[in-house]
């Protein structure tokens, strides 16, 4: 059962409640260089991103949110630290939505300043911890535990509650994957906010992916996630790929097609693994949610991936192109793929 929480509108896109869980992800330009930034965000927006999020490290990059925002098609996400002032400049700007921690603003008064502008704007924020830099007494009372962490977090949320603040996203961050979950359902406990949940740090897309999508999977198999970001090192394209992949793979959301494939055996007489990869790497950019299937042999063919779309079957140098089981082509080894993705492309359509 997934969890129950109140729900926010960010720009066009609500979180929590009953709406889809977002995929979302962060620039790794300089925000100060417009045109390097919209055109990494159009990228994203291709791949199938809900919302971004960019750093606003100083005043040239905060003024230059309005001319991103107005160039992008998605909810655009202003992320702060330190300096009240940036705050205010993005909310000017005409972001969608904030991402600070009032522990490291400053005083109540700032906060409250920025608190003010936002219900004026009525934008969101996303407040809360992270286990390198947890509160003092909560680290003195809990020790470094996720009771500390998410009481940290719970302490940033009652900053913005005494001001009459609830269009909160609350997110706990942490690189360890027992932490961080067990950190979520300590608050999970306490509040009914929308939970922007990941691993962060995760490490290289390799390492990054399968460490976000243990973490992340497990959270959203318990019901909590109402928006998702995977933390890798390198292209922030990778990042909404491996989370539209882990939506997919819980069946949560569907976009593209997913594609299976059998492990290969000794049975295999076909290239299954290079067949496999040129088909996933050709039909990536479609967007209806076809099951697509590699297999390598009569006993992995069209009967155990009946309930795929498409598919396709290996034999002695020859293959079988199938629809819902049906057999419908028998090509050369050499033809498969284009066979295959001939019948994709004509599926795409009639969808």
């Amino acid at each position: 059962m997934r969890r129950k929480t109140r729900q926010i509108k960010i720009g066009g896109v609500a979180i929590g409640g009953n709406a889809p869980i977002a995929v979302q992800s962060m620039t790794n330009t300089d925000t100060r260089d417009a045109a390097a930034t919209i055109s990494q965000i159009h990228r994203l927006e291709q791949a199938g991103c809900d919302l971004v999020r960019v750093a606003v490290v100083d005043r040239d990059a905060g003024l230059t949110l309005g001319k991103i925002k107005a160039q992008i098609g998605i909810p655009l996400v202003a992320d702060i630290h330190f300096d009240y002032r940036l705050a205010l400049l993005a909310i000017d700007q005409g972001v969608d939505k904030l991402r600070i921690n009032p522990g490291n603003i400053g005083s109540r008064d700032r906060v409250k300043e920025i608190v003010r502008a936002a219900l004026n704007a009525g934008i969101p924020i996303r407040i809360g911890a992270n286990a390198g830099s947890l509160a003092a007494w909560a680290v003195d009372k809990y020790g470094r535990t996720p009771k500390a962490l998410a009481e940290s977090a719970l302490e940033q949320i009652r900053i913005l509650e005494d001001l009459g603040f609830q269009e909160i996203v609350v997110s706990l961050k942490a690189s360890s994957i027992p932490f961080t979950v067990e950190a979520y359902r300590i608050m999970a406990k306490h509040v009914d906010y929308p939970f922007h949940v990941g691993i962060t740090e995760a490490g290289t897309p390799w390492f990054g992916s399968i460490k976000s999508s243990a973490g992340i999977g497990i959270m959203l198999a318990e019901g909590m996630g109402d928006t998702i970001r995977v933390s890798l090192t390198g292209d922030p394209v990778e990042e909404v790929k491996v989370g539209w992949a882990i939506l997919k793979a819980l069946e949560l959301r569907s976009r593209g097609p997913v594609f299976i494939s059998c492990p290969t055996c000794g049975r295999t007489r076909i290239d299954l693994e290079r067949i496999a990869a040129e088909v996933e790497q050709r039909l990536s950019h479609l967007t209806k949610p076809l099951t697509i299937a590699i297999m390598g042999c009569e006993v992995n063919g069209p009967g155990e991936a009946q309930d795929a779309d498409l598919g396709i079957a290996g034999g002695h140098g020859v293959g079988l192109v199938f629809r819902k089981g049906k057999i419908i082509r028998k090509v050369r080894e050499e033809e498969l793929i284009d066979a295959l993705v001939t019948e994709a492309l004509q599926l795409e359509q009639e969808l």
